[in-house]
C-alpha cells in the first residue's frame, strides 16, 4: 500500500462542471495539436478536492513520435518560485527568520549594494528585506526582460549559467549593481533563486536536500527535483525542435545533466501530478492527507496582495492584479482580459506551464506545455476554456 493516497476523482457533473464544456478545452487543445502549433499538452482541472480533468494530447515528443502522457515530465521553470516561497514560509513559521530580516543578515555579500541610476550609482535607502526577495521588490531584475544597463551586466557574467553552486551565484549577483531601489516597485527578477541560497543558509541544507525532506517526500511528489534520472529521460516532455512560429531554435533547459545551481527560481522538473498534490495541499490551507506544510492563516497571508500602491515594472503583472509571496494574487473582478474571483493566485513557468488557484469556486487547474514562445496565448486560452466550463 502507498504511503502517499492518491487524488480523488470526479466526473465534471458532480463538482459544478459541464462536462461537453470540459470536453470543449480539450478540443481546443487538440486542434492546436493538429495545427502544428503545440506538440502536446496535459491539461488538469480540480474542483471540490476532486479532480474533474486529467487528459493528455499530442505528442511528448514530437521529435520521435511518442504521444504525451499523463505522467510527461516537464521543465516548470518559474512554477519552482511558489515552491520555493512555501519552503521559506516553512523556515519563518519555525522561527528560523523574519520576513523583515535584511537579505544580509543571512547573505552578507548583499551588505553594500549600489542602485544604477542615469547619473550613476546610488547608495541603497532601505536594504531589501526577505519579503522583498518573497514579493519581487528586491530592486534585482532579469536579464531576458530588457537591454538595461544593470540587465546587460547579468547577461555579462552569465548569470543564468548552471554551472555554479547557488552559493557562487549568490555571491556573483550580490557584485552586480541593483536596477531599483528596493521596496519602491514590482520587478519580475532573480529574487526566488536568492531565496533558493537563503533557505540552504538558513537551514544548513542544500536546497534540493531540503525541498525533497520537507516537501516533496511528506506530499508524495515522486517525480520533481532539478534533474531527471537516467531510468525516467523516456518520459521528458520536449518542444518543437524550431519555433512553429518563427522557426528559430527553441533552447530549454537540459533535465538529463544534473546542475550545480539548484535554480530556486526556475530549475524545477515536474509532472501535473506532482504539481497537483502541491495545489491541492495549498488549496486545503497548508495541509494534504494529513501532512502540514503551513498553517492556514500562513496560505492566505502568502496569496493576498503585498504590493499595495506601488508601481510594476514591465507587463507581467496584469491589470487588476498584485503580488503576494511567490503568486500573482487577483484583487479586481474586472480589468484583467481574463476571467477568475478576486483572491486567485496563480503562476506559470516560461517553457508554457501554467496554473491558477481559485480559492472563491473551491477550483484550480493547470496547463502543462513545452512552447515557450506560444506560452502568452496559451495561458489565456486555457483560463477562458477552464471558466467557460462552470456552471
Amino acid at each position: 500500500m502507498t504511503a502517499h493516497p492518491a487524488l480523488p476523482h470526479a466526473r465534471p457533473a458532480d463538482v459544478g462542471l459541464c462536462p461537453e464544456r470540459t470536453q470543449r478545452l480539450m478540443d481546443a487543445l487538440r486542434r492546436e495539436v493538429a495545427s502544428g502549433r503545440l506538440p502536446g499538452a496535459v491539461a488538469m482541472i480540480a474542483r471540490q478536492g476532486q479532480i474533474a480533468l486529467f487528459e493528455a494530447v499530442g505528442q511528448q515528443d514530437p521529435g520521435t513520435g511518442v504521444p504525451m502522457q499523463t505522467d510527461s515530465i516537464f521543465r516548470i521553470y518559474s512554477m519552482t518560485k511558489p515552491v520555493v516561497s512555501v519552503a521559506v514560509m516553512m523556515l519563518v513559521e519555525r522561527g528560523q527568520l523574519l520576513l523583515s530580516d535584511p537579505v544580509s543578515r543571512w547573505l552578507p555579500e548583499y551588505a553594500h549594494q549600489q542602485v544604477a541610476t542615469a547619473t550613476g550609482l546610488e547608495p541603497v535607502r532601505n536594504p531589501a528585506t526577505v519579503q522583498d526577495l518573497l514579493r519581487h521588490t528586491a530592486g534585482l531584475t532579469y536579464e531576458f526582460l530588457g537591454d538595461s544597463a544593470v540587465q546587460r551586466q547579468y547577461a555579462k557574467v552569465k548569470i543564468a549559467s548552471r554551472d555554479r553552486s547557488n552559493a557562487e551565484f549568490s555571491q556573483t549577483l550580490a557584485a552586480v549593481p541593483l536596477q531599483f531601489q528596493p521596496g519602491s516597485v514590482w520587478a519580475y527578477s532573480r529574487a526566488t533563486d536568492v531565496l533558493g541560497r537563503l533557505v540552504e543558509v538558513v537551514s544548513g541544507q542544500a536546497l534540493s536536500a531540503f525541498l525533497q525532506y520537507e516537501i516533496f517526500g511528506p506530499l508524495g511528489m515522486v517525480d520533481t527535483g532539478f534533474s531527471v534520472p537516467p531510468e525516467q529521460h523516456h518520459r521528458i516532455a520536449e518542444p518543437f525542435a524550431h519555433d512553429p512560429d518563427g522557426g528559430v531554435p527553441m533552447k530549454v533547459l537540459e533535465p538529463r545533466q544534473v546542475p550545480a545551481m539548484e535554480g530556486g527560481g526556475g530549475g524545477l522538473m515536474s509532472t501535473a501530478m506532482d504539481y497537483t498534490r502541491f495545489l491541492q495541499c495549498l488549496r486545503n490551507k497548508g495541509e494534504l492527507h494529513g501532512v502540514r506544510l503551513l498553517s492556514p492563516h500562513t496560505v492566505d497571508y502568502m496569496t493576498c496582495d503585498h504590493l499595495g500602491d506601488m508601481p510594476a515594472d514591465g507587463t507581467l503583472l496584469p491589470p487588476g492584479h498584485g503580488f503576494g509571496l511567490g503568486f500573482a494574487v487577483r484583487t479586481h473582478l474586472g480589468l484583467s482580459p481574463v476571467p477568475g474571483s478576486v483572491g486567485l493566485y496563480y503562476w506559470g513557468g516560461i517553457a508554457g506551464t501554467t496554473f491558477f488557484v481559485d480559492p472563491k469556486l473551491d477550483m484550480f487547474a493547470m496547463l502543462m506545455v513545452q512552447a515557450p514562445n506560444q506560452r502568452d496565448y496559451y495561458r489565456p486560452l486555457f483560463r477562458d476554456l477552464v471558466y467557460a466550463a462552470l456552471l
